[in-house]
């Protein structure tokens, strides 16, 4: 089954020609594994090589594990490629949202006969749920991500404003007002908020749905998944985008065209995620401090999940992929990964072992955030690639100065009108082997 509406599908078949026998000569190879994984920063192409090496070097005689880089510009839409031409790997990292619509096209295959309990029950509970769909385990992860407020502690009190603690005192969205136009006050140009908009594509739902459900609204009814009316579209949802519109008409926003606006010292507020903190820490040293996105009236939520591992309906030994992914759940292996990229380790030991992210650490928040479930997943739906594209248009539209519910109305359309073309995305029977 494919996606009748997803534009990002139909450029898909083009490159089936490129891809196509990427790994049809080894995949049915006797003790190979054949694992794609995306192009990312060095460290973490570096870090997983070293992983591969490690795991081949501990199974003698048993599956080995063949390592294939895939651009993450394109790695969807190659993923994509492959399942049409029916030549995916065995083993599949695929950012984790999308992990739903890969399930309905029956090319993953259900994890939890297959995972250890000791193993499982390290996980981060975001990531399991990131990694569940319809009541079964369909992907893990290594590692996951946190989203905050990034600021300057000393430009703070400077204004006079509070500076929040934690999730349970983050400052509500009137309090957030007042203190932008006390940072503005002090700043010549007004301009004291990061938002990254020298970002686009998941950044922007991933950094800012969770706005939108702290208010109240949400990306998709969740009861059933059929509609976005009434969610997307609801007074919550569009007052809380009012307000980040008015922040951008009011001359608080940095275009943050060169990605500097706070290390440059020209914002004392950075709203962005984790993978940052090296960077900010570098340029402002100690006067740097982590706070939690303001809350919108439903309590101060924050966006998670990242990379994840899945195995497909390709699959022939999936005992044997799992021992792989199994080997990357252990502490020391999702420490090397998260030192490497920053992230949240993806277990609780793991983080337990963490300078950046145990107990005392610079980034504990995010830890606590993940642990005590305060995090919202992304939509768990077939229809998130459309869901997304909808609302990275309607944010667009909304910051160049469209009204609010104009836009919010057309991601709906296009979000109801997908779901419908696909009769409501019904179940599919799992495919599951042994």
């Amino acid at each position: 089954m494919m996606l009748k509406r997803s534009a990002w599908i139909s450029l898909f078949t083009p490159l089936l020609l490129g891809l196509g026998g990427c790994n049809a000569d080894s995949t049915d190879r006797p003790g190979t594994l054949q694992v794609w994984v995306h192009a990312g920063q060095a460290a973490e192409r570096q870090t997983i090589e070293q992983q591969v090496k490690r795991f081949n070097a501990a199974q003698a005689a048993k599956t080995k594990v063949e390592l294939t880089f895939i651009p993450e510009g394109s790695y969807n839409a190659q993923i994509q490629a492959a399942a049409l031409s029916k030549d995916l790997p065995d083993v599949l990292e695929f950012d984790g949202p999308f992990v739903y619509n890969y399930v309905w096209q029956q090319n993953l295959i259900p994890i939890d006969h297959l995972i250890s309990d000791q193993v499982r029950q390290d996980l981060l509970p975001s990531i399991l749920k990131q990694g569940t769909y319809k009541g079964r385990l369909y992907s893990v992860g290594t590692y996951d991500s946190g989203l905050g407020l990034y600021a300057r502690p000393s430009r703070l009190k400077a204004a006079g404003v509070r500076i929040p603690t934690g999730n349970q005192n983050a400052w509500t969205a009137a309090e957030f007002q007042q203190v932008l136009a006390a940072l503005a006050k002090q700043d010549g140009d007004r301009q004291v908020l990061d938002l990254k908009l020298n970002n686009r594509g998941e950044w922007l739902t991933y950094g800012f749905s969770p706005l939108i459900q702290s208010a109240g609204g949400d990306l998709i009814r969740r009861s059933d998944y059929q509609s976005a009316d009434g969610s997307l579209n609801s007074p919550a949802a569009a007052a809380a985008m009012q307000q980040l519109q008015d922040w951008v008409k009011q001359g608080y926003v940095d275009p943050n065209i060169d990605d500097a606006a706070f290390t440059s010292g020209r914002v004392a507020l950075s709203w962005v995620g984790h993978w940052v903190y090296q960077d900010y820490a570098k340029a402002v040293g100690q006067d740097l401090v982590i706070l939690p996105l303001p809350n919108f009236g439903r309590g101060s939520k924050t966006s998670q999940g990242s990379w994840n591992w899945g195995i497909t309906t390709r699959c022939q030994d999936p005992k044997a992929a799992m021992r792989f992914l199994e080997f990357l759940l252990q502490p020391d292996q999702v420490l090397a990964m998260a030192n490497a990229n920053g992230a949240v380790p993806g277990t609780k030991r793991a983080i337990a072992r963490s300078k950046l992210y145990a107990e005392g650490g610079p980034l504990r928040l995010f830890a606590t955030q993940l642990l005590a479930g305060q995090t919202v997943p992304r939509p768990q739906t077939p229809a998130y690639p459309v869901i997304t594209s909808a609302f990275q248009e309607a944010f667009t539209n909304i910051r160049n100065g469209l009204p609010v519910k104009t836009a919010l109305d057309k991601a709906v359309t296009e979000i109801d009108l997908d779901i419908q073309d696909n009769q409501g995305y019904p179940n599919v029977t799992s495919v599951s082997r042994q």
